[in-house]
């Protein structure tokens, strides 16, 4: 199994050295403000699909930054269901782990991805440089609204109110195009994929949700 610290052994000091910069901080503004030192120190790398970057328990090392392919922190329901807590396409993973003893979850691609780790050590230091501190601020508050979204949609009842809560928070003017399969999107609202599956099909039959292929639209 791939784990964050047998990447980290593995990977040569060199492949900081071929990172390119100028071309990270134009596609984000979070990582245009991040010190020298701490760039010094970080290594780019592979995750094959499936793989796992960190498993639930381990000790972080490192901040992982998603440059392209999708990394999701996944946990278990007491039923044996798969709970996504977080997807990141293009951004950081995870970042609570920036002063924990612990991962409480494991990460998982689900995609071919490529990430970038930043020495956890290094990456703290850098908090102190003021303007790195305002973005990295900036940053988790969006981070906490949208966690708030996701706790107050999973304590809904319904597979029903769960849809909807989704598609009025996280789409616009009551429609979303799915960027994931509805067996992913099932996990992400905590449900089974029948459950999903019955209740999209119920609401399209009374006329309350209209789908056509990856959009969603309530009527």
């Amino acid at each position: 199994m791939v784990t964050a610290e047998k990447i980290l052994n593995e990977t040569r000091p060199a492949a900081a050295s071929r990172l390119d910069w100028k071309s990270l901080a134009l596609g984000s503004p979070l990582l245009a403000t991040l010190p020298g030192p701490a760039r010094r120190v970080t290594r780019l790398l592979e995750i094959p699909l499936h793989a796992s970057l960190f498993s639930q328990g381990d000790r972080p090392k490192a901040m992982f930054f998603v440059l392209s392919g999708e990394l999701r922190l996944v946990r278990r329901s007491r039923s044996g269901g798969e709970i996504i807590l977080q997807r990141s396409r293009h951004g950081f993973l995870a970042e609570a782990s920036v002063d924990q003893p612990a991962y409480h979850c494991d990460a998982v691609a689900a995609e071919p991805s490529s990430v970038l780790a930043i020495q956890r050590d290094a990456f703290s230091r850098a908090l102190a440089v003021e303007a790195f501190r305002d973005r990295w601020i900036a940053h988790l508050a969006r981070e906490l609204r949208r966690v708030r979204a996701h706790s107050e949609r999973l304590s809904l009842k319904t597979a029903r109110e769960r849809v909807l809560h989704f598609i009025e928070t996280e789409g616009e003017r009551g429609m979303i195009n799915l960027r994931q399969s509805k067996k992913d999107w099932a996990a992400e609202l905590g449900l089974t994929h029948e459950a999903l599956y019955r209740a999209l099909a119920k609401m399209e039959k009374q006329g309350e949700l209209r789908m056509e292929h990856s959009r969603l639209t309530v009527r």
